[in-house]
Parts: C-alpha cells; sequence; structure tokens
C-alpha cells in the first residue's frame, strides 16, 4: 500500500530533471513547426527556376534553329508581302525576266513609299518646306496644298530610296511618317534590252515589251521567265549598229539575229533606245521599235524572195537569161538599175548585181497571184505573232495589179518589218521551213510550228546564191573570214506624198552564216545614211550596212561555239561553188 502511494506521488509530481527532459524533448517539436515552411518555399523557388530555365532554353534552341533554317535552308529571298491600308490592297510582286542563260534582265526590289495622313499635320506649310529640301524634286507649293486638304490619305512621293525614307523619319514631322512597302522594278542591263523587256507604271503595271505582253503571267509565276535573247550577242549587235549609225549620222537603225533552225530571236535592238528605269524621261521616237513595230520598204532584200519563187516554181533556172539592156517602162512607172550593166542577164547575174530590172521581169514570170500567195505564206502580208504588243501591220496594195506584181519583185511598193524580212529569209536557207519568231526561250527537244515553203533543192540553190553576192557582188563588205557569211543588200529611197525623196535612204543587208549549214540570220539597217570619204560618198547597203553584219559575225560566231572554217576548205567551197556564166536559153518576158 506505501509502495502504491509513493508511485502515485512521482506520477502527480514529476522531478525537476523528468520536467527538464520533457522540456528538451519538446524543443525539437517546436524547431520543427518554424524550419519547414523555409525549406518548402526553397524548394518551391528551385523547381521554378529550373523549369524557367528549361522553358528559355527550349524558346532559344526553337529561335536557334529558326535561325538556321532562314538563312540556309530557304532562299535567300525577302518575303514578298505587302501592307493593306485603307488605300491600298494586297499586292505581290513580278516574276523575274531572264535571257537564255540566267543573265537579269528585270527585277523588283522592295520600297518605302511616303504618304501623310493631313489630318495630323500641324503646320502643312512647314512640312512641305522640310519635306522640299529632304526630297528635293517634291514640289513645295503643291504639296503644301495637298497636306492643307481635309483627306485623310495622300501620296508626298513613292519608291524612296534608303537614305530618303531615313532622312524623313529624322524630320519627326506629326501625320508625315508614314510609309506603305512596296515594290519598285528594276533593269539592271539599262538601255540594251529597252525595247524588248519594256517598262512598268508607278503602280508596277506593264506598259510596254515583254512586261505588257506577259502582265498576268508576271505577276502569277514564281520562276523567271526566260526570254531567247542572248545578252552577249545583243551587246555586240547593239554596239555595232550605235557605232555605224554615229558614223554615218544616220536618224536610226535596227538589226536582229535570228536562230535559222528554231525561229528564237538571239537579239534584236532599235537606235535610238532609252533607260526603261526612266522611261518618262525619254522624249522623241526613242520609244519606237523599229524592228517589230516599224514598217518600210526594204528595196533589193525582197529579191531573195522573188528569186526563190521563180527557182521553186520551176519557171526559170539559174542560167536562164533576161534583158536588162535598157530601162523597163510600164504606164508612167520607169524601172531602172542603179548600177546598169545594159546587157542580158542570167537569173544569177541578176540575183548578183541585184538588177531590178531583171527581178521585174522575173516577178511576171510567176504573176500576181502566185506571188501574193508566196508572199502570205512566209508571214508578209500579216502582222507578226512574235510576243510584242508592239507589232508593226505591212502595207501591201489594196489591188493587186502587174506594176505591183513588177515593183514588189525588188522591194518597192510593199513595207514589211525587219523581223517579218528576216523571218521569210531564215526560211528561205534553212531548208524550206517557216517558223515563227518568238523571244521565248524554247525548252530543250521543243520545236516550233512549222511549214514547207519551198523545197530543199531551192534553199540550197538560194544558199549558194547568197554566198555569190559576198564573194562577187555587191555584198562584199560583209565578209567574215572563216565563217561563210552569205547575204543580199538593199537600199530603197523612202516614200513620200507623190513619190519618193531620193536622198533619203533606208540602207540594209540580211546575211546568214554559215551558208554551208545555218545557225542564224542576221539583218541590219541604217535609217538616212550619210556616205563619207570611207564609203566614197555612197550611202547604199552595201557600203553602210553590210559591214555591220560582217562585224556583227566575227563577235557573235565565238559565243554561238561556231568554230570558224580554215582559210581553205576545198569541199565547203566546191560545194558553194555556182557557174553564173550566161550561156543558156534567153528569156525576153515583159
Amino acid at each position: 500500500m506505501i509502495e502504491r502511494m509513493k508511485r502515485a506521488r512521482r506520477v502527480a509530481h514529476p522531478t525537476p530533471g523528468a520536467q527538464r527532459v520533457r522540456r528538451r524533448s519538446h524543443v525539437p517539436c517546436r524547431a520543427d513547426n518554424n524550419i519547414n515552411p523555409a525549406r518548402a518555399a526553397i524548394e518551391m523557388s528551385r523547381k521554378r527556376l529550373t523549369i524557367t530555365g528549361a522553358i528559355l532554353t527550349l524558346a532559344f534552341c526553337v529561335i536557334g534553329l529558326r535561325l538556321v533554317d532562314v538563312s540556309l535552308m530557304q532562299a535567300a529571298v525577302e518575303p514578298r508581302v505587302a501592307f493593306a491600308s485603307k488605300a491600298a490592297s494586297l499586292q505581290f510582286a513580278r516574276a523575274d525576266i531572264v535571257d537564255r542563260n540566267g543573265v537579269l534582265l528585270a527585277t523588283s526590289l522592295p520600297t518605302a513609299s511616303l504618304y501623310a495622313d493631313p489630318r495630323q499635320v500641324l503646320d502643312p506649310i512647314v512640312a512641305a518646306k522640310r519635306l522640299a529640301e529632304t526630297l528635293p524634286d517634291v514640289d513645295e507649293k503643291k504639296l503644301a496644298a495637298r497636306l492643307a486638304s481635309k483627306r485623310g490619305f495622300v501620296w508626298i512621293k513613292r519608291h524612296l530610296t534608303p537614305r530618303q525614307k531615313w532622312d524623313v523619319i529624322r524630320l519627326g514631322l506629326p501625320g508625315i511618317e508614314l510609309f506603305r512597302r512596296e515594290e519598285k522594278r528594276v533593269y539592271p542591263q539599262g538601255r540594251l534590252m529597252s525595247h524588248l523587256v519594256g517598262y512598268v507604271d508607278v503602280d508596277d503595271n506593264g506598259i510596254a515589251g515583254i512586261e505588257s505582253r506577259f502582265e498576268s503571267e508576271l505577276k502569277s509565276r514564281t520562276k523567271p521567265l526566260a526570254l531567247s535573247i542572248d545578252i552577249r550577242m545583243q551587246h555586240a549587235l547593239c554596239d555595232e549598229l550605235g557605232a555605224a549609225k554615229e558614223e554615218f549620222e544616220a536618224l536610226g537603225a535596227a538589226g536582229l539575229v535570228l536562230d535559222a533552225r528554231t525561229g528564237e530571236v538571239a537579239a534584236m535592238c532599235s537606235l535610238p533606245d532609252f533607260n526603261p528605269n526612266t522611261p518618262m524621261a525619254t522624249k522623241g521616237t526613242s520609244r519606237f521599235n523599229r524592228v517589230a513595230h516599224g514598217v518600210y520598204e526594204l528595196g533589193s532584200a525582197f529579191k531573195v524572195f522573188t528569186t526563190a519563187m521563180v527557182l521553186d516554181a520551176g519557171v526559170a533556172r539559174l542560167e536562164d537569161r533576161y534583158d536588162a539592156t535598157k530601162p523597163l517602162k510600164v504606164s508612167r512607172f520607169t524601172i531602172s538599175d542603179y548600177h546598169a550593166k545594159r546587157r542580158w542577164l542570167s537569173v544569177s547575174e541578176i540575183f548578183m548585181y541585184s538588177s531590178n530590172i531583171g527581178s521585174a521581169r522575173l516577178a511576171l514570170e510567176v504573176g500576181g497571184e502566185a506571188q501574193k500567195a508566196f508572199l502570205g505564206n512566209i508571214g508578209l502580208l500579216t502582222p507578226s505573232e512574235i510576243e510584242l504588243p508592239e507589232v508593226g501591220a505591212p502595207i501591201v496594195p489594196g489591188v493587186w495589179r502587174p506594176v505591183n506584181t513588177m515593183t514588189i519583185g525588188f522591194g518597192h511598193g510593199i513595207a514589211v518589218s525587219p523581223l517579218q524580212m528576216a523571218a521569210g529569209v531564215a526560211a528561205m536557207v534553212n531548208g524550206g521551213l517557216y517558223r515563227q519568231p518568238t523571244l521565248i526561250k524554247r525548252a530543250p527537244g521543243q520545236t516550233a510550228l512549222e511549214k514547207r515553203v519551198i523545197s530543199e533543192r531551192t534553199s540550197e540553190k538560194m544558199r549558194k546564191l547568197m554566198r555569190l553576192v559576198v564573194e562577187e557582188g555587191t555584198g562584199s563588205r560583209a565578209d567574215a573570214p572563216g565563217y561563210l557569211v552569205g547575204g543580199k543588200t538593199g537600199t530603197a529611197e523612202k516614200s513620200k506624198i507623190g513619190g519618193y525623196r531620193r536622198k533619203a535612204l533606208l540602207s540594209s543587208f540580211v546575211g546568214t552564216f554559215p551558208v554551208d549549214e545555218p545557225r542564224y540570220v542576221v539583218f541590219a539597217l541604217l535609217d538616212e545614211p550619210k556616205g563619207n570619204k570611207k564609203t566614197h560618198g555612197y550611202a547604199t547597203g552595201g557600203w553602210v550596212a553590210a559591214p555591220i553584219v560582217g562585224r556583227v559575225v566575227r563577235r557573235i560566231g565565238p559565243i554561238a561555239g561556231i568554230r570558224p572554217y580554215e582559210n581553205e576548205v576545198p569541199p565547203i567551197r566546191r560545194d558553194l561553188a555556182m557557174d553564173w556564166t550566161p550561156g543558156a536559153r534567153t528569156l525576153a518576158s515583159y
């Protein structure tokens, strides 16, 4: 009993040591309650930092991958986007235009165009003055009037340079720092391709040349439009035409290089020309395309067609002779020769010496109906279908009388474009196949629509005759050693009301090379050239135009990969040789 009471007393009144033990054991419990929230906060912060770091790392990885994709994987072009506003709708860039080898002829560059909200302009007069000082070609008075209007949008200047844009921004004028992203069409080759490529207006709409003809296609396609032009041949042709135009003080010049096998135009030049980057600054007739749009009486060059027509119809042979002893009178007209031989001439001699009398008689041998059908078959009576909006319509007789048949036989009384002339001659020398000329590069293996207009045998004879003109006749100055040029001169007086201007000449030469296997037809024309000491005062096709063709051939032959012949090539010369001595039957047809 006593022991039981002691135990109860100890439980009810614990000793001080026991109490200390219990306090010590209780202190840790208070410490645990104070430390756990801090640790939890630290742990939470660590987790947040880890998550944030992971997100940032992922973001940098995405940005890095995008930079690699933009800089290395994608084409190096600026995204073609235009900003839409109340005054502008969404626009897209025009496709580039390139030559047959990929050389850039036309492209679009992003530019900034400056406009203003007049309602936000504080002082229109001050703003106009400061803008005119920054942009010299801006009219201060007109601009001040526009800025003083109540409209919400007015143009200030289109297509600013980056420097001009920065200068405008530095002005800090309220209501003025408004730019619209646009695209400006530029032409890296400048004047060299002006008549072919054409140009666009301020709103990027094509209004001339290829730019106009392929307006919708250039706005919808993504790949460049490849032309048949070889810029190297273009430069050679324009360079030689320009030098001759200056030397002979001509009013203008025209020329082209045509692929006789495919109908592709390799070069086309019309002088004077213009800068397509600033077309509105051009005055006069510089924007007139003399090759495709101009139509001319080309004179004796037309004898290529008359001779081929007669030979192919079988009404005359090369050795047949015609009376050219005196001028030919028809009604009130008199047909005479420039350098008259005053004797009977064979068909070969008529062509070689360029006899108007003989050609008129040859044309009568075939007749007007057959002549009209023949010329129509080679595209000389209707406008050319080449890919240009500027195409001239031939001038032909309304009624095809015998006198018309005779004059057309030597290139008078009918006017065609140089382009049509070259395309017709190509058919005479390439084996007899007419192909419509084109400015678009043909794909490998792609052939043009063609039709036979003369036989291969007649074509072979024409090549020999054209070579004879260069070796022995009026075209000797077109010779280019190593390339066997063949061709025909042309000299015509320019027409006027009631007759012709005797001293105003159109002098031309149409040639082909290599004449044994023609690759190209080259045409050159000078408008009203003036003779000089070098030409003994003459300004005819043989003196002023034939040398142009010879020089062009020498320059474009290596470009085309045509290897020059050796000085003497007996087999080829033998094949091209022709006996033109008169001696066969004599024809005195009228």
